[in-house]
């Protein structure tokens, strides 16, 4: 039966709220099918404000993997500000998705996809909204199943009362797989209800779902035992992986936004995946292996997203895009090809270590040339070895000396405060550096309008990474350490007013650490929460600590645990953490010793890129059946129009020994690496 749009009842109540355009969809690129002509229908929800949600490259690439299939239908919801919600639930508009304005509680399955624990309560709202149970155990066989996936749901054991399930990894083969046992089940006639459509999900699609394992604490209050409570429920399950990215070239047609929205550009992811081992970096972890595209694929998607958007920047998306083996070549073939065009480059924050100015200068050849950032993320060499992050402070500022003598004016640094084994000394160090850069810089300029912003978020240890046993930092040493740094910044004032200071304050990132490393007790807390009034907490104006910390106290009273518990408390090597049962591939042991090595008495032990050096057994390749995928190819991009003669010959001859581009040749590839030309 036909689902009716929402829009007439909604239309009236748009006048009367802030920024009413993000909820009228009309998208260029955007989806809309006949609903009687497809047999299963899938919400995607990216649990944010649609300025934030539209762009997020994980939901544009599955609407566009699921809509290109015959008889399936996948349109998209975001978070609704308080100011509609409240006008929605005084009218009975349910949550609705902005293509069709269709009712969320009509599809088969709600994905929503998380990169923060900060959008959980966003996530109890939709489903309050759209009159779907907030309880799993509570949903009937007309509700949709519940599926969250992203990065924030490689723990998902604190919403495990409210998800039916969670896609670990890779998403784009995962929703088909889904999407063909959803299909036969109610083709079937519906066997077993809901959970016989659960059993499906979890015994053919690699789908955790919660409610098939039973959680026991021990007296301490760690978890004593995760056991599957039914026959055939794997007692492990592990993370989905796509090999090979160039058969997944997504998105081609990239939706754009009819409302200011936080990125505005059209992105290639250029690699998935990062070796550099940063010991903080949950993504660097959990996307292991890396797994390049070709330099001819990313100029097919360049070409294709471009054309079909109307985007006037391209950005070259991955965790450390300037480490793709050919990166030279990638941008020095894309800044040709739009040479002369209003199309500009951009590259995320870039490693120290991997910047050059060559590199750089192709970035901005087309005259856009803004400031440059880069993520030291600790303001000592000693911090630096403890998290892995191997460049020294001269490392640096030969880098931003360079920079500036090539013209810019602006560069950015990243730091982190709160990190293992931390002292006043380390995060004060961060002044130092700055002042450093401002003084390089001018040296190096020969002028003094150069400016230097140093940002500065607090550290949140993470599941799957060898910080996940470390005790977090409290909010208190947090904050005194940032007001002493932003006062050692503006102690000179020959440098202070050359540097801007940002930071987050450290009581958000407690909660953050709450809700990542939490068990299923925890889900007592989000519900108490979100009853009291949380909604988009990841916004400053909208999170409230007192209000978290109160709901805490009271929802984990009678378990004896408390929030210092789940934060600021170390972890052993025994204890069972709440998502010892969930595999990113990577062996418990051998993040215990990277833990080890990084708190060393004896100092911080340091692990190189095993791309490039042999390999150092965390697990991944053997454990999820997949290797490394890096290039060179050697293949070069043609430019979509001949400039001129020695342009075409020098993009269709030799590109030069792959030592001369700044990465071992194929025959040094370690072992289980593919060069991906013979591809």
């Amino acid at each position: 039966m036909s689902v009716l749009s929402v829009y007439p009842q909604l239309e009236p109540l748009l006048p009367l709220i802030r920024k009413p355009i993000q909820y009228v969809g009309g998208e260029l690129n955007s989806v809309i099918k006949d609903w009687d002509s497809t047999d299963v229908r899938w919400a995607l929800m990216y649990p944010d404000a649609y300025e934030v949600g539209l762009p997020n490259q994980g939901i544009q690439i599955l609407y566009e993997v699921l809509n290109e299939r015959d008889g399936v239908l996948a349109e998209r919801t975001y978070s609704v500000w308080p100011d509609l919600e409240r006008l929605m639930r005084s009218c009975g508009v349910p949550q609705f998705t902005v293509d069709a304005h269709r009712p969320v509680r009509a599809f088969d399955v709600l994905g929503v996809s998380f990169a923060t624990e900060l959008g959980y309560t966003n996530l109890l709202t939709a489903l309050d909204l759209s009159g779907i149970p907030l309880s799993a155990a509570d949903r009937g066989e007309a509700d949709p199943v519940v599926l969250a996936g992203g990065h924030a749901a490689f723990n998902p054991e604190p919403i495990a009362d409210f998800i039916d399930g969670a896609v670990l990894g890779d998403g784009e083969q995962a929703v088909l797989m889904i999407t063909e046992r959803v299909r036969d089940w109610k083709r079937a006639g519906r066997p077993g209800g809901r959970d016989g459509l659960l059993m499906l999900l979890a015994t053919r699609c690699g789908v955790y779902v919660p409610r098939f394992y039973d959680v026991s604490y021990a007296a301490d209050g760690a978890i004593a035992a995760v056991l599957p409570n039914r026959p055939g429920v794997p007692r492990v399950v592990s993370k989905h992986t796509v090999s090979d990215l160039d058969s997944w070239p997504y998105p081609a047609k990239p939706l754009v936004p009819v409302a200011e929205s936080v990125h505005e550009r059209f992105s290639v992811e250029i690699f998935r995946g990062c070796t550099r081992g940063c010991r903080f970096c949950q993504a660097g972890m959990i996307t292991r292996p890396v797994r390049e595209r070709s330099i001819t694929t990313i100029g097919e998607m360049a070409e294709a997203g471009l054309a079909a958007s109307g985007f006037s920047e391209l950005g070259l998306l991955s965790l450390s895009s300037a480490d793709h083996s050919e990166i030279n070549q990638v941008v020095t073939d894309l800044a040709d090809r739009y040479e002369g065009t209003n199309t500009g480059l951009s590259l995320p924050s870039t490693r120290v270590d991997a910047f050059n100015v060559t590199l750089a200068n192709e970035l901005s050849r087309n005259g856009r040339r803004s400031g440059l950032t880069f993520a030291p993320e600790g303001g000592t060499d000693r911090i630096r070895k403890v998290i892995n992050k191997m460049v020294t402070e001269d490392d640096l500022i030969a880098t931003v000396s360079a920079a500036y003598a090539s013209g810019w004016r602006q560069v950015k640094l990243y730091f982190m405060c709160g990190l293992p084994t931390e002292t006043d000394e380390d995060v004060l160090a961060i002044a130092r550096v700055a002042h450093r850069v401002i003084e390089a810089g001018r040296a190096a300029s020969g002028r003094r309008d150069i400016r230097c912003t140093v940002s500065i978020g607090g550290f949140v240890p993470k599941p799957h990474t060898p910080f996940q046993w470390a005790a977090q930092c409290d909010h208190e040493t947090v904050d005194a350490r940032l007001r002493a740094l932003g006062a050692a910044i503006r102690a000179d004032r020959g440098f202070g007013s050359s540097i801007g200071f940002r930071y987050h304050d450290g009581k958000p990132s407690v909660i953050e650490g709450l809700l990542s490393r939490g068990d299923r007790r925890v889900g007592k807390v989000i519900r108490a929460a979100w009853e009291a009034g949380a909604r988009f907490d990841g916004w400053s104006e909208h999170f409230s600590f007192e209000r978290w910390e109160s709901c805490a106290a009271a929802a984990l009273a009678a378990d004896g645990v408390s929030l210092d518990w789940y934060t600021t408390r170390a972890r052993g090597y025994a204890e069972i953490l709440p998502w010892d049962h969930l595999d990113a591939g990577l062996e418990r042991d051998w993040l215990w010793q990277d833990w080890q090595a990084a708190v060393d008495p004896a100092g911080p032990a340091e692990v190189d890129d095993c791309r490039w050096t042999p390999c150092f057994e965390c697990g991944v390749c053997p454990a999820m059946g997949t290797q490394i995928e890096v290039g060179p190819t050697g293949a070069r991009l043609l430019p979509l129009t001949v400039l001129n003669s020695a342009a075409l010959n020098s993009a269709a001859g030799d590109s030069g020994p792959p030592e001369a581009r700044g990465r071992p040749p194929a025959s040094t590839l370690p072992p289980g690496a593919v060069a991906m030309g013979g591809r």
